[in-house]
């Protein structure tokens, strides 16, 4: 039955408040390839008849191409919800078609009555007119669901043939139209009456490394760079760095980011530890971008030519990884636009150039720019850059500080970028107010820091985890890193290599996109003495490392064991799956990520088409749903124990009747091997110097 609503009007049966739409529509709420995405809407009616609703699926070419059932989430609240799932790149779009549903309002009158014999034969008389409808919409093939079997059709005809046996008696005949198989075909393709559509939401749907993946940064002139017998560093360059290419593609991350490598300038260059003055041989920090050999689009030459940045692309591709480079639009006092542009910057009373401040810091070797005295020309400038490195083989960008550029410059650079290079990605590096973080992920950026690095107690990651993998998830994606080459929190200062395994653990498992800072492996966790950062930073000198000793750690295994797990299981490839799951113990956190059989098929599977289609009917899907539990022991020095509250029905499992402390589905460990039967509350015991974390695949015994 077609549905009918006047746009902007309220339809026959209300459809209000639907998620995820930002700002009415303003901008595109976010979606991955594969990505299972919730769809909620309120819905209800009045009088006492039940309704439903349906989350409809559009593809970017305005067909209808998928559809799923909604289940009211809030009984008594009329909030409905249902799972698309698109399986291809584009600007989609989704609505919510609330309908009055004749099957549930008769099954719900009729059970009543019958049950107590009152207006019997009037309700089977209904019940048969209802089917006789039904039957005649399943010859026509008029019913909404194509995926529809011809077994349900059987079942459907057969149920409508026993309601309508007079010879049967009442309560028979009421279970044949009432039977699990029959309200399961139903379900698939529903009688819907007095279709009412919402409005259509737009959804951009990116590809899946905008959702999932794992980053590696590194700062290529450390990689290979030695120091001579008269004390002068040699820089290490493309060639070198590219050595280290295969053991970052052996730990199985899917993305080697490189720190700024474009010309550095000299004035007021920074020494080691961010002095203000610069030793001989100080490379200077790779943010203060510009010097006579060029700006943003050039590169240092003591890393080598762009012949040999393509090389070292090339050669990231050749082991399974995609390059990011960090881009900062800030200019040394040596940067080309200096002379070129000085009205894209801010002159000062006394006609010096503003330097960037955060009082009481200064930055004498960074230039910001100004976005409002010559808008066009800056505008075009920024852009060029941005397309200079796609043409370059760049397919991610890691933006450092967007927060201090205007939001709109933002909304528009991406969305040029979008328009000609849809795959590319770009994270937002805005450690920042939430409104500022918010808005610029509203407005483009795929990924985005998160305020995860000082989130260490229980407390705080579980609320924090609640928060990125809620409806927020719509709207930012989050990038969880335990450091960053700006950022070693104390947690990591104190706790030596265990608490290294678990905020690696919570970082892979507890966000679909991490990474790590080069360095982690061989667990660097020495501050500079009051500042949250590691001492002799990187940022300011060369750091060659000697990669043999990571082995001592383990961290460098487990960083493969966790990317390995992550790859092998499509849960943990989503978002907006998680459940927090209540322990006994302060120190002890647990959480699963769940993903029905059939969308892990969808989501590990080639496009379908645009072929209209609906859930639970993928003969191809896995027997089982896919199911990972993590149990983290916080405390990175002592044994802890808990008990583990487990919310059974978020796993997709049912504990059967009488003890559900009995065990009665199988938990395999995947970092030790082993394997439990569980109950609804199993108790565990973490040895941190043993193991931080149990990540358990969960199923039927």
């Amino acid at each position: 039955m077609s549905s009918y609503t006047t746009p902007g009007r309220i339809g026959r049966i209300p459809v209000l408040e639907i998620a995820p739409v930002i700002e009415a529509g303003r901008w595109p709420a976010k979606a991955a390839v594969g990505e299972v995405v919730p769809i909620e809407a309120t819905v209800f009616r009045e009088g006492h008849d039940a309704v439903s609703a349906t989350a409809v699926l559009v593809a970017p070419d305005g067909s209808d191409h998928s559809w799923a059932p909604m289940a009211d989430i809030a009984p008594g609240l009329d909030r409905f919800r249902g799972l698309l799932q698109p399986d291809g790149e584009g600007d989609w779009s989704f609505r919510v078609e609330a309908w009055s549903d004749p099957y549930a309002t008769w099954t719900h009158d009729a059970g009543i009555k019958i049950g107590a014999d009152i207006d019997t034969e009037l309700m089977l008389a209904e019940g048969v007119r209802l089917f006789d409808k039904i039957s005649r919409l399943v010859r026509d093939d008029a019913l909404v669901g194509p995926a529809r079997t011809t077994r349900d059709a059987r079942v459907l005809t057969a149920a409508a043939r026993a309601l309508a046996d007079p010879k049967r008696p009442a309560k028979a005949r009421f279970a044949a139209a009432t039977a699990p198989e029959v309200v399961a075909a139903l379900r698939r393709a529903p009688l819907r009456e007095l279709v009412s559509a919402s409005d259509t939401y737009p959804l951009r749907v990116s590809r899946p490394l905008a959702l999932a993946g794992s980053w590696y940064e590194m700062f290529p002139r450390s990689e290979g760079a030695y120091r001579k017998k008269s004390g002068k560093w040699v820089s290490g360059t493309f060639a070198t760095a590219a050595k280290r290419l295969p053991a970052i593609a052996a730990m199985g991350f899917d993305v080697v980011y490189l720190t700024p490598i474009h010309p550095i300038g000299t004035t007021f260059r920074k020494g080691r530890n961010n002095t203000l003055v610069a030793g001989p041989g100080d490379p200077g920090s790779p943010y203060a971008i510009g010097s006579k050999h060029g700006g943003h689009d050039a590169i240092h030459p003591d890393l080598g030519t762009e012949a040999d940045f393509r090389d070292f692309v090339s050669a990231a591709r050749a082991e399974g990884l995609e390059v990011a480079i960090d881009i900062a639009l800030n200019a040394s006092p040596d940067h080309p636009w200096i002379k070129e542009h000085p009205e894209w910057f801010v002159i000062r009373a006394d006609g010096s150039i503003a330097y960037a401040e955060n009082p009481p810091k200064k930055y004498q070797d960074i230039y910001p720019l100004s976005f409002d005295t010559d808008p066009e020309g800056l505008y075009a400038a920024m852009l060029d850059i941005f397309r200079t490195w796609i043409d370059r083989g760049v397919t991610l960008f890691r933006i450092d500080n967007p927060h201090t550029k205007p939001v709109n410059f933002w909304e528009w650079l991406l969305a040029q970028v979008h328009a000609t290079n849809p795959e590319v990605i770009f994270l937002s590096e805005a450690f920042t107010r939430p409104a500022m973080m918010q808005t610029l992920a509203r407005i483009g950026f795929h990924q985005s820091y998160t305020y995860f690095t000082w989130r260490n107690t229980k407390e705080e990651i579980e609320a924090y985890l609640a928060e990125v993998s809620g409806p927020q998830g719509s709207v930012l994606r989050p990038s969880f890193w335990p450091t960053t080459h700006d950022i070693l929190p104390p947690y990591l200062t104190d706790g030596g290599v265990a608490a290294f395994a678990v905020r690696a653990v919570l970082a892979a498992t507890g966000s679909p996109t991490w990474g790590i800072y080069s360095g982690y492996e061989l667990v660097e966790s020495t501050p500079r003495p009051g500042a949250e950062e590691q001492i002799d930073n990187e940022k300011y000198e060369y750091r060659p490392r000697d990669w043999e000793k990571a082995d001592e750690y383990g961290i460098a295994l487990l960083l493969g064991e966790l990317n390995a797990i992550r790859r092998a299981h499509p849960a943990l490839q989503q978002l907006r799956n998680l459940t927090i799951h209540p322990t006994t113990n302060g120190q002890v956190v647990a959480y699963s990520r769940r993903i029905s059989a059939d969308h892990a098929s969808r989501a590990t599977a080639k496009p379908q088409g645009r072929t209209m289609r609906t859930g639970g009917n993928d003969r191809r899907a896995p027997r089982h749903d896919d199911v990972i539990v993590v149990v983290l022991n916080l405390d990175p020095r002592n044994v802890q124990e808990s008990v583990v509250d487990l919310d059974i029905s978020a796993l997709g499992l049912s504990a059967p009747e009488g003890d559900e402390n009995a065990p009665f589905f199988v938990a395999h460990d995947l970092l030790s091997g082993e394997t439990y039967g569980w109950g609804a509350h199993p108790w565990v015991r973490l040895d941190p110097q043993v193991q931080v974390a149990h990540i358990l695949q969960v199923g039927p015994a």
